[in-house]
């Protein structure tokens, strides 16, 4: 496969290309597209999470399910959606958090996190694709072999990453995690059905910035302009 994806993640995860599971996924996509089905994110943007945050940037995780399935939403970054969009539900649960637990911080009027991704959250999907319309329409194509295969290579190579885990699907990767290597922070997810449910109050924005400082790491201006 002809894949652009940021050096330092490809030294990691090239080897992946080759398998017969990312071949079968290729010919799943490339089948989606005879079919007239459209996919999102676009294809430049599949693996932006990875290009915007180099393997040997990564401070933090934050794990999500799968791309938005609406038009001009997905853009490659979990719970991340293009500007002009309007803002999802989770990611306004995402900013009140932020609110009460960061001091100062004010919710932007948009929801792209690409300056969370530059400052070193990953902001990874366990399914990078998904087809218009269809929420996890691609769950089950090769895409999660390929996402966890990253997380443990973060686990196996890395140490002192936050692991943000909200939600069951979420922490169901933490098998793939070194929690003696590495930091684990467990919430409901922020969805309005949960978020009331231990996302609130969780203030993990502020103890991932408290466990990156205890290690001399630079914190993340979680504010967005």
């Amino acid at each position: 496969m002809s894949v652009q994806i940021e050096e330092s993640w490809r030294a990691v995860l090239g080897a992946e290309f080759e398998k017969d599971y990312m071949k079968a996924l290729k010919g799943f996509l490339l089948q989606e597209k005879q079919d007239g089905k459209t996919v999102f994110p676009p294809g430049n943007l599949i693996f932006n999470a990875f290009n915007h945050t180099p393997f040997n940037n990564v401070k933090a995780v934050i794990l999500g399910q799968d791309p938005y399935h609406g038009p001009g939403q997905a853009h490659g970054l979990a719970f991340s959606v293009q500007k002009g969009v309007t803002i999802p539900p989770s990611l306004r649960s995402i900013y009140k958090e932020l609110q009460d637990d960061i001091p100062g911080f004010t919710p932007p009027r948009h929801g792209e996190l690409t300056k969370w991704a530059d400052e070193g959250i990953l902001l990874l999907n366990a399914t990078l694709t998904v087809r218009k319309g269809e929420a996890a329409s691609h769950h089950n194509k090769g895409w999660e072999i390929f996402t966890d295969e990253a997380i443990r290579q973060l686990s196996d190579k890395k140490k002192g990453i936050v692991f943000l885990l909200w939600g069951k699907n979420a922490q169901a990767k933490i098998p793939l995690i070194d929690a003696d290597k590495h930091f684990i922070l467990k919430a409901a997810h922020p969805s309005p059905y949960s978020a009331s449910h231990g996302f609130f109050g969780c203030r993990h924005f502020s103890k991932t910035n408290q466990l990156l400082k205890e290690q001399g790491v630079t914190e993340i201006d979680w504010q967005i302009k």
